[in-house]
């Protein structure tokens, strides 16, 4: 006869051995498999995907095209630069203290009604833009575009997480890359275009009947795919989380606006203010999440991959930033080139990211993250280090063309990897939550790389010109120490790569 002890061990074993099976199961049902899908409900994610993907490609666009436009509305509107800024500003602000709560939004409502809302303030947005009889209407209707764009790109990426299976993410969030990287990097080429024959009133109108078509096409294709459940809203973590990123944002804005001539006390007490109120917001939603009741469930955290791709994705930003800004200054400040020029010689940039988006997508689904995250990190750090070496009033267009081709080729690699392990790194119950950070922590990085770059830049020029260097020297100088700057925090991101590990599907549910 056998052991009864031994028997009663085999038993335990078995249903424990069954129940976790069982888990794995129903994990794997919860993602589901391209194969596992019918071809009815495969194609209609696909069409919900891609709807998601031509919306948010076209709000993000408009994130980048005012900035060559500052000149003209300042002429047009008779307003200062410092209230041109604004118009940019605000639009940062709004978005920083909107996204914190689309991860409520994106768990409370059905994905149809939540696309057509951020559409429709979108769409509305642009068409007042295009008719704002002032500067007022102007910026009210920028604060209207930005509410529409902050809900977009969360709610695409969420609903990729949901209903892409595992194993085709990569490709997925290559599309995604393209949204990401290519339409900031091609909105200055089209504000060159728009404003060597028009007024800045054309951009909106270039963009406005785009924007209409697309809420046209989701209104007739969107459907609603993805379960909503009740989700408590915390009135004290929403105050908290406006005054925390808008303050930073805004304190952040304040010190590019200075132009490196001394940081105002009122940028440093909102940046102060700001800090407190995140240090507050943090301690609530630590409180809150142990009842699954958080606005922003910040366990996203406890996951390696994604704490780590967080800091490579705040480098990253900081660095396509910099980018956009200070390579199209020195084009026109120091080399003489037009808003045209200056707008053309990003663009190969920005079409070699768009063209290398999917091949990477296939290849992280193949090889995982970290093989293309490292060496894109090497190629992004080398780039500027060579951009903060050559740069000066002598340095060849060629020059400037072929460093941006490079750092664009080094950004391509880098995001998709990123989307695609930070996010497939967290249980599905967090993918609304991790989204919106992702893009949180983006406007953030991208206030602090414009604020520091623009800041960096202005000090050192204004430096070298009061030492007696040509002006043309000085802005040379003063941009190639900012790109040194960008290049250093880039290093670091080459060693956080070797940290990103390749998700494996993960848990359906964290524990509290």
């Amino acid at each position: 006869m056998s052991d009864p002890r031994r028997t009663m061990v085999r038993m335990t074993d078995d249903l424990v051995t069954r129940d976790r099976d069982d888990d794995e199961v129903r994990a794997r049902a919860a993602v589901g498999s391209a194969s596992e899908r019918d071809p009815a409900t495969a194609r209609r994610d696909s069409i919900v995907i891609w709807v998601l993907i031509v919306a948010a490609f076209v709000v993000i666009l408009n994130e980048t095209v005012m900035g060559v436009a500052i000149p003209h509305l300042m002429e047009d509107l008779g307003i200062t630069a410092v209230a041109a800024q604004w118009l940019t500003t605000a639009f940062l602000l709004t978005m920083s203290i909107v996204i914190p709560i689309t991860g409520f939004l994106l768990q409370r409502f059905p994905t149809r009604p939540v696309f057509l809302t951020a559409m429709s303030l979108f769409t509305a947005g642009t068409v007042g833009a295009a008719l704002a009889p002032g500067f007022e209407a102007l910026l009210a209707a920028r604060v209207v575009q930005a509410g529409g764009t902050a809900i977009m790109l969360p709610l695409l990426m969420t609903t990729v997480m949901q209903l892409e299976p595992p194993a085709t993410r990569g490709r997925r969030m290559g599309s995604i890359s393209v949204v990401i990287s290519v339409a900031p990097a091609i909105g200055p080429t089209i504000s060159g275009l728009i404003l060597t024959t028009f007024s800045w009133r054309f951009m909106f109108v270039f963009v406005a009947p785009i924007a209409a078509a697309v809420l046209v096409i989701g209104w007739r294709l969107m459907r609603n795919v993805t379960e909503p459940k009740e989700a408590p809203i915390d009135a004290l973590s929403i105050v908290l989380s406006a005054v925390g990123f808008g303050g930073i944002v805004f304190g952040l804005s304040r010190i590019g606006e200075a132009q490196g001539e001394g940081v105002p006390l009122s940028a440093i007490a909102w940046i102060v203010v700001g800090a407190l109120a995140i240090a507050a917001f943090v301690w609530r939603q630590i409180v809150l999440q142990r009842v699954d009741d958080a606005l922003l469930d910040l366990r996203t955290f406890r996951e390696r991959t994604f704490a780590v791709s967080i800091v490579m994705f705040v480098i990253m930003m900081m660095a396509l930033f910099g980018m956009i800004i200070l390579l199209p200054l020195f084009m026109q400040e120091v080399l003489g080139l037009s808003v045209l020029q200056s707008g053309l010689m990003l663009l190969p940039g920005g079409l070699l990211m768009g063209l290398c988006a999917r091949p990477v997508g296939r290849a992280v689904d193949r090889f995982g993250p970290r093989v293309l995250l490292v060496p894109g990190a090497a190629i992004l750090a080398a780039g500027l280090w060579v951009l903060a070496a050559i740069l000066d009033a002598s340095t060849p267009w060629w020059a400037l063309l072929a460093c941006h081709v490079t750092l664009s080729a080094g950004l391509a690699l880098m995001f998709t990897p990123l989307f695609t392990a930070s996010l497939g790194a967290l249980p599905r119950t967090l993918y609304s939550h991790g989204s919106a950070t992702v893009s949180t922590m983006q406007q953030v990085a991208g206030a602090a790389g414009t604020a520091l770059f623009v800041s960096t830049m202005a000090a050192v020029a204004g430096a070298r010109t009061a030492e007696g260097a040509a002006p043309l020297d000085a802005a040379a100088a003063g941009i190639a120490t900012s790109f040194a700057i960008a290049a250093g925090l880039a290093t670091c991101a080459v060693v956080a790569a070797f940290f990103i590990q390749r998700p494996v599907d993960a848990p359906e549910h964290v524990g509290h």
